[in-house]
């Protein structure tokens, strides 16, 4: 096993991702290119199904934030586990609606929903909406009317958690762009508000803290707050709330470094802290909604590049250069996340050389990692960036026009192509030229 049960070595000493080859897949399907075990995203699927149910009750729903990794194959696999979905945009329903998913297990959130969006929500037939504020409130309850509508919704709560992750990825604290604070007596407000709606049926709260936190302190801590919040709304207002989604971000093991998570476990601990609350709080048990997103897809992933040049600086660093970068993975140059690599061809050998990982972009900041363990590399060489199934593909970008690399799935021994490589055609399709 490297770093994930699914990832190992063959005979020949090359890096396998689900038994397969990986120094093959490059030959065959070429690189750049996301490697995506199918099998892997089926068991966390499964996983986190079984544990949510056992520990919450029949009722009980994983969602896959499809934020992670979005794309019509994807949503196909979440429908068959029998998940539901959470999407951000009138892009990822649209590429949900494409896959046949069924609209009635979709959960819609953001911050800044447009009436575009909210319309081709409503009209789709999205089962929840999460609401992050008044404005949209009042939007969403005039265009539900509008259709002879009522439409159930979760309003976004603010704990105000701080779960000690990085900055960009916390958004459970009261000074966050999301949601409505508990403490300012914000959303007691705005539920009050959406009580009064004709076009409204509030089903529930909706809460998330943060993203790839390892600590399950927090997640009961927020468990603790959200019950306490429901009971305070029963008691100013008599309504109890019969849903609480208590969002996602469990953490994913990135590098040796990353201990693991017991993903049923930490849900069972969860769930003691929610039973409890509704005991404590005098409230009924709600049924329980989960999003988790990065556990469901990042260990699945493996990014394979070919390395073109090696470059050694004397007293400084030494530089590997590779046929992608930024533009297919922004993590490091976002928030300097960190990554395992290796090489494909020699997966076995000692990792007894250190360099920084670059890409080709003409960009300084366009970098994979640096100071990174590797075994001495040379042109030609594939290098496998391992766990990048999650926020790759999805925030990949045309950056100096280069073209996005392929998905290629690989499932039961056998790859395919899930997503086709861009070609320099695609980049210039929306470009209209004056005649």
């Amino acid at each position: 096993m490297i770093l994930h049960a699914h990832l190992d070595k063959n005979k020949e000493g090359h890096l396998t991702i689900g038994g397969m080859d990986a120094v093959e897949l490059a030959r065959e399907f070429g690189t750049p290119a996301y490697i995506i075990d199918e099998d892997v995203i089926r068991q966390n699927c499964r996983t986190y199904l079984t544990a949510a149910r056992k520990h919450f009750g029949a009722d009980a729903l994983p969602l896959y934030a499809s934020k992670a990794l979005s794309f019509t194959g994807v949503y196909k696999i979440v429908a068959e586990e029998g998940l539901g979905i959470d999407c951000v945009s009138g892009g990822e329903l649209y590429t949900a609606q494409n896959a046949g998913f069924p609209a009635e297990r979709i959960y819609f959130h953001g911050n800044n929903k447009t009436d575009a969006d909210l319309c081709q929500a409503l009209d789709m037939g999205v089962g929840t909406i999460v609401v992050d504020g008044d404005e949209e409130l009042e939007s969403l309850d005039a265009l539900a009317r509008a259709r002879g509508k009522v439409q159930k919704i979760l309003l976004r709560i603010t704990p105000g958690i701080d779960p000690h992750t990085h900055r960009a990825i916390v958004t459970g604290n009261v000074d966050s762009k999301f949601g409505n604070a508990i403490a300012t007596g914000q959303a007691l407000a705005i539920t009050q508000k959406a009580l009064a709606c004709k076009g409204i049926r509030l089903a529930g709260f909706h809460c998330h803290i943060g993203s790839q936190i390892f600590e399950i302190d927090p997640f009961r801590d927020a468990a603790g707050i959200m019950l306490r919040f429901i009971a305070d709304v029963k008691g100013a207002t008599g309504f109890e709330a019969k849903e609480l989604n208590l969002g996602g971000g469990l953490g994913v093991r990135y590098t040796e470094d990353d201990r693991g998570i017991d993903y049923a476990d930490a849900i069972r601990q969860i769930a003691e802290i929610v039973q409890n609350g509704a005991a404590q709080y005098g409230v009924a048990m709600p049924r329980v909604i989960l999003e988790p997103g990065r556990s469901l897809v990042a260990a699945a992933g493996v990014t394979l590049y070919t390395v073109g040049s090696v470059k050694e600086i004397p007293g400084f660093r030494n530089y590997v250069s590779i046929d992608g970068g930024m533009p297919d993975n922004p993590r490091y140059a976002l928030y300097q996340s960190q990554y395992t690599v290796l090489i494909a061809d020699r997966a076995g050998a000692p990792k007894d050389y250190r360099a920084t990982v670059a890409g080709r972009c003409c960009e300084s900041g366009d970098l994979i990692g640096e100071n990174m363990p590797i075994q001495k590399p040379q042109r030609g060489d594939i290098l496998a960036v391992l766990c990048t199934g999650a926020y790759n593909y999805s925030m990949a970008s045309n950056y100096n026009r280069i073209p996005r690399p392929p998905i290629v799935m690989v499932h039961e021994g056998k790859a395919r192509v899930a997503v086709r490589r861009e070609t320099y055609a695609d980049l210039v399709r929306c470009d209209l030229i004056e005649k």
